[in-house]
């Protein structure tokens, strides 16, 4: 007897010392709502045994998930509190009755059907409680507690209840009314929710659209990009009892949702229990595997039993990546088997006939449950509920069919095309469990999920790391109104003539004048005779930069601003970015070198426009003379714009690499070997995730500098004008910034190697540079100090952004053949490999995102 005692009192001063109620007053809560085991246990992650252990004492919350439990508990505590406190004033109606299921609805995994929430009692004694034509006192303790026992038929409406009134059992108040629909999802619930632009998706009609727009969630603490786990491993969703930070007087956050039902607050996971993205699956058995540890599966294998599970509140969303920003819907890929056990076709159909009927049946299946699919289906579609539809909260989330990914037509592929590569197994064959694994690292390294293209994408995460909008409270009203926020661009066709970008009516009409505008590319081939001492040589070996422009996009300075035209304008040192008009003709450089302002690396013919990182490169290292510049364009507003956008992709992009096996700090032959073995991955999945990982970074960080100045040749002139030149991303001043800063640091870089080694380059084409040397290797060019370490600032070897990678080493004699021919030695490098025979891997760099 005495250890059952202190079983319970350490029971009790446990659930003291985590600062949870007494268990009793856990389950008068959970029943108070009308709450089930199953539903707490699915937004904790648990299992519904523990919830009822927690509840009658004999299990206590652990240190991981007790804050949530205890989050929900002072919630339902506000709503339904003991007699002797009065009711928390609430800032919205409370939550309203719930609706029952229609037919055909399959509930959520070992949930209940659940009542309505009471209405909060007021009265000591016996409480009066409207539960039909005539108010019911229910039966009370001495100390104002509900009398429970065993359920028992309600004698009104016969359903079971654990209350009684004058010994009978009875309903609380609202149990026994008709139900009402259902409200809206509770504010993490309706983030989730919300159909997100971050992933590649098909579209969502207008209205649809429209009406799964969430109102906007309150503001979240920022987060630093978190490790990402070895791309093999999958992890169940990171545990953590934070809560959100409160918000200032002068709320700038996102204004909170309405308060939402009990039920639909205790569906949506605490804090950090979040999963972008998981991958259904089949065992031969006809059970479901899920490749996430504890994830709910679908009550059934029937296609209603997958819509019913899809519209329950999963607990999958994409995190917000800034505290103004907003989350991104969560996805569900289907494997093979799980289409089989769907009843779905293997492929995706062909003809508009079959097409239709495949469409039929899947939005059949889904309206049972309340929810609606997307109108185009494909490779990847959307499955939502709008607000206020029966058969359970607002639910909208991403269905991507991996054994589909690369069918269908041209506009079905173009919503999945960067799906398809992190679906693409060592095998070939598109996998589930694969994208869904490699999903999972992506958004962990970028914090955003994919886009519909490697462009599109780069827009997305620039959006969610530095938000162009903030929510602003009016104290005076109450009312909430979004705003840009400080340095956002803003929309609209923004365009200087002199910087609108090659397709724009402005640059057309300047250049049929005569006009300069500016001409800031990349080198493109480029190349001089050589030395004779070069000619004596018997090689060129091909250098090629890593990621040129994640090494200067850190802390570039950028035109966020409008450009103004200003005559006569101050230098200052170059702190302003914008635009200049120089005269570089009579300036003196390097001879062995590309010229550093031009893209075609000859020495300019005249005056022309110049973006700032090349003016002061001309000033600081050629003596160029900024009072000389009698016009400019100089943006109002200059900052790093790209800083937070920089960090996300280079430390996506560092870590992939680390799992190919290069790191920083390698040594010249070590990191050659290991480059030269890093797209050997075998079979070895983690190797490659990595490679296809590390390949979408690259695409990401090249992409999102072209989409500055994005052309969009499909979309006639007009239409590119509005939905294009209109838009924020459009900035072609930007993109010259990006693309000079670049332009200048590898120019940097060279004439330093020349001034150490008296080694240049003979050929230079974007960031490829060759070289003339005696051995098929790179390591004669490198400048080093007397300890043997890379000189700063000089040509080096490397996976960093900015450091170099042997390409290719060529016969020499075969280079200098085609550019006898007037054809780009650049062009061979592809032809040979590193060893200076010839090669016929030409696509291997595609593998990876070129160079």
């Amino acid at each position: 007897m005495s250890d059952e005692l202190f079983d319970s009192v350490d029971a009790l001063l446990a659930a003291v010392s985590t600062g949870l109620p007494v268990p009793a007053e856990r389950k008068r809560l959970r029943l108070a709502a009308g709450l089930t085991p199953a539903q707490i246990a699915a937004a904790l992650r648990v299992g519904s045994k523990l919830v009822l252990e927690w509840e009658d004492g004999s299990a206590v919350p652990g240190p991981d998930v007790a804050p949530a439990y205890t989050r929900l508990l002072e919630g339902l505590a506000a709503r339904f509190p003991t007699p002797e406190e009065p009711a928390a004033e609430e800032p919205v109606p409370g939550p309203a009755p719930a609706a029952p299921a229609p037919a055909g609805v399959v509930p959520a995994v070992g949930q209940e059907t659940p009542a309505a929430p009471a209405a909060p009692v007021p009265a000591v004694g016996q409480q009066t409680v409207s539960a039909g034509p005539q108010p019911v006192m229910l039966d009370q303790h001495s100390d104002g507690s509900l009398v429970m026992a065993a359920a028992a038929p309600c004698v009104q409406c016969g359903q079971p209840s654990v209350y009684r009134a004058q010994g009978r059992p009875m309903h609380l108040g609202g149990f026994c009314r008709p139900a009402a629909p259902a409200p809206a999802p509770a504010e993490a619930e309706v983030e989730q929710q919300a159909p997100a632009a971050t992933a590649p998706v098909a579209d969502v009609p207008a209205a649809q659209a429209e009406s799964v727009e969430p109102a906007p969630p309150a503001p979240a603490p920022a987060a630093a990009p978190p490790s990402r786990p070895v791309p093999s491993t999958t992890a169940a969703p990171a545990r953590s009892s934070q809560r959100p930070a409160s918000t200032p007087t002068r709320t700038q956050g996102r204004p909170a949702a309405p308060r939402a039902t009990a039920a639909a607050a205790a569906a949506a996971p605490a804090a950090g229990r979040w999963v972008p993205v998981v991958a259904l699956d089949a065992d031969p058995d006809g059970g479901w595997v899920l490749d996430v540890p504890g994830f709910p599966a679908p009550a059934g294998p029937k296609l209603g039993d997958w819509f019913a599970w899809l519209g329950t509140g999963l607990p999958l969303r994409v995190e917000r990546a800034h505290p103004q920003g907003r989350g991104g819907d969560g996805a569900v890929c289907l494997t093979a088997a799980a289409l089989k056990q769907l009843g779905l076709p293997a492929t995706l159909p062909s003809t508009d006939k079959t097409l239709n009927a495949l469409q039929a049946k899947l939005a059949k299946a889904a309206a049972t449950v309340g929810m609606e699919i997307s109108e185009n289906i494909g490779p990847v579609f959307r499955a939502f509920r709008r607000a206020g539809s029966a058969g359970g909260p607002k639910t909208s989330l991403q269905v991507t069919v991996a054994p589909w990914l690369g069918q269908g037509d041209a506009r079905q592929q173009a919503v999945s095309a960067l799906a398809a590569p992190l679906a693409t197994a060592p095998d070939h064959a598109r996998d589930g469990q694969t994208f869904a694994r490699r999903y999972r690292a992506f958004t962990t390294d970028l914090g955003v999920a994919p886009g519909a293209t490697t462009a599109s994408t780069a827009m997305l995460l620039l959006d969610a790391v530095r938000p162009r909008v903030e929510w602003v409270k009016d104290e005076a009203t109450g009312e909430w109104s979004s705003h840009l926020r400080e340095g956002a661009l803003p929309a609209g066709d923004r365009c200087v003539p002199i910087a609108a970008g090659a397709r724009h009516p402005l640059t057309r009409e300047l250049l049929s004048k005569g006009r300069a505008v500016c001409e800031e590319e990349d080198y493109k081939w480029w190349a001089r005779e050589l030395t004779d001492d070069e000619a004596g040589r018997r090689f060129a070996v091909a250098v090629d930069v890593c990621a040129s422009y994640l090494s200067v996009t850190d802390s570039l300075p950028l035109p966020i601003g409008e450009l103004e035209h200003v005559t006569n304008p101050a230098w200052g040192k170059g702190k302003t970015a914008g635009l200049w008009l120089c005269d570089f003709t009579a300036v003196e450089t390097d001879e062995l070198l590309p010229h550093p302002a031009t893209f075609h690396g000859r020495p300019p013919t005249g005056p022309g426009w110049y973006a700032t990182p090349t003016v002061a490169y001309m000033a600081s290292t050629y003596g160029f003379d900024p009072a000389s510049i009698t016009e400019a364009y100089l943006s109002t507003h200059t900052a790093p714009l790209l800083k937070e956008w920089t960090t996300r992709v280079r430390g996506g992009y560092k870590r992939a690499y680390a799992d190919l096996g290069l790191t920083d700090g390698q040594g010249p032959a070590e990191f050659l070997a290991a480059y030269a073995a890093h797209k050997e991955v075998g079979t070895d999945p983690a190797r490659a995730d990595a490679l296809t990982l590390a390949g979408l970074y690259k695409n990401i960080y090249k992409g999102g500098i072209g989409k500055w100045s994005d052309s969009a040749r499909h979309l006639d002139d007009e239409q590119w004008l509005e939905k294009v030149a209109g838009s924020w991303s459009y900035r072609p001043e930007i993109r010259f910034h990006i693309i000079a800063a670049a332009r200048i640091a590898a120019h940097r870089r060279l004439r330093k190697t020349y001034l150490l080694t008296g080694r240049a380059p003979f050929a230079v084409n974007v960031d490829s540079y060759l070289y003339a040397t005696d051995k098929p290797s790179p390591i004669e060019l490198l400048p080093v100090k007397e300890d043997g370490s890379p000189v700063p600032g000089a040509l080096r070897l490397g996976i960093a952004p900015g450091s170099h990678k042997h390409e290719a080493s060529i016969p020499l004699h075969k280079a200098v053949e085609a550019m006898e021919r007037r054809e780009h030695p650049s062009r061979l490098t592809h032809s040979y490999g590193t060893d200076g025979t010839e090669s016929t891997d030409t696509v291997s760099d595609e593998q990876e995102g070129g160079r």
